[in-house]
This record gives C-alpha cells, structure tokens and sequence, in this order.
C-alpha cells in the first residue's frame, strides 16, 4: 500500500518531485528579480542625466534671429560682403556651437537719427535680438551728444515696445574733438546701457583703432582682418546676449 486509508480513501504521500520544481521555479524568479533590480539600478541614473540634458538641447533647436543694426562699420564698408561685421560674428558663433543668424542692417554715413528714421522696416517682426552700433558718424560731425543720445535712447525704446532686446556696440570720441565733447559723448553708452539694463560692449573700435594694418587706406573703416579682431573681441559680451536672449531676459 502507498500509505494509509481515511475515509475509505488512500492517502498519498506529497508529490516530492513537483516540490523540487516549484522549489527551483522559486529560485530562479528571485535570481531574476534581482539580476531586474540591479539592472533598474544601473539604467534609472543614466535616463536622469538624460533627461536633464533634453532642456538644453531643446532650448538650441531654433536658431536666433539677430540683426545688426548700425553704419558703415557694420555694413561693411569696402569690403566684400562675407567680409562684414555680421557675416564673421555669425561664422564665428556657429563655430563656438551656437544656432544663430546675424543679419546685416548697416547703412553707410548712417547717424543716431537715420537709424531712429528707418529702424522699424530695418529691424522685421521674429527678430530675437539687436546689436546697435551707432554714432560714429554723429561725432565725426560734430552732431551734440545730446541729439544723438535722445535717438539711441528712441531706437532702443521702440525696440523695448516690440519686445526685441537691445545690446549696444559703444563709440568713443577722438582726443581731437575736445576734452568736453569727448566726456559728454562717451557718457551717452553707459548711461543708455544702465537706464536699460543693456549688455554694452563699450567701444567697438577696441583694438584697432589708429592701427594702419587692420584699417583701410582712409583710417576709419576696418580691413577684413580689423573686422576679424572686433569680432574676437566683442564675441564674449555677444554669447552673454545671447544667454539673456535663450533664457527670455
């Protein structure tokens, strides 16, 4: 007999076989909730730090749209058009990795006033920031720093009202024009920049200013490799523009 009779039934002795299965089953799901468990471990960091790079990667997708809103200096003057001032800064910030369009919106002999006359058609809607680069021309006639200070600060405010922010490229006065004029020209950048909260890049000409290797045969206006130095030299305060323009500042 396999065992004993109750109830007029045999009783069976446990199935010891089906036991060792359930037994090994058993293992090998713990095995292989620990080898998933460790796995989640190892996998939940690395989608963490992805995620946390989405944002950044996002927030570069849409190039910037700036226009370069100036004179002859930036317009170009004398030189081929890939030469200019905004066609080197855009090469220059995309090489550095930024998405970024520089449009050229110079015009030669162009005053505070002209810009302030046709700024509205030279600066189009989707337009993300401005580079202003203007007076040179002012001070060359002599114009009062106070006409071209009251322009700046018009140009800038219609800007302000569309929503475009605003850097300002600066300008200084030449020794020769006087001690007095050159004080009260040169206070018009920083005292615009700080009624605005602008980023300002004090002096455009920085670095090559009187220096007859980077200017043309007129000493005024830059050679391809002038513009190359102003770029360089203006590159950081524009890349903080531009930080100011991806955060919506």
């Amino acid at each position: 007999m396999l065992g004993r009779t109750y109830a007029g039934q045999t009783a069976r002795r446990p199935d010891m076989g089906r036991a060792r299965v359930v037994r090994h089953d058993g293992r090998r799901a713990a095995l292989a909730f620990l080898i998933v468990s460790v796995l989640m471990t190892l996998v939940t960091p690395l989608r963490a730090q992805d995620t946390s790079r989405v944002p950044d990667t996002a927030s570069r997708a849409r190039p910037l749209n700036l226009v370069a809103l100036g004179d002859s200096l930036m317009a170009g003057y004398g030189l081929p058009a890939a030469a200019a001032f905004p066609m080197q800064l855009e090469a220059a910030l995309k090489a550095r990795g930024h998405a970024v369009t520089v449009a050229n919106a110079g015009v030669s002999g162009d005053t505070a006033t002209g810009g302030l006359d046709r700024v509205d058609w030279s600066v189009p809607d989707g337009t993300d920031g401005v580079i202003l680069e203007l007076g040179a021309n002012d001070m060359l006639r002599g114009v009062d720093p106070a006409v071209t200070e009251k322009a700046l600060d018009a140009i800038i405010a219609r800007l302000k009202a569309r929503g475009i922010p605003v850097m300002l490229a600066g300008m200084r006065a030449p020794p020769n024009l006087g001690p007095d004029y050159g004080k009260r020209f040169d206070a018009i950048y920083p005292r615009l920049a700080a009624r605005y909260g602008l980023i300002l890049y004090p002096f455009f000409l920085d670095g090559i200013a009187g220096d007859r290797g980077l200017n043309l045969a007129d000493g005024l206006h830059p050679t391809k490799d002038g513009v190359a130095r102003i770029v360089s030299g203006i590159l950081p305060s524009v890349e903080d523009f531009l930080a100011r323009l991806r955060k919506g500042a």
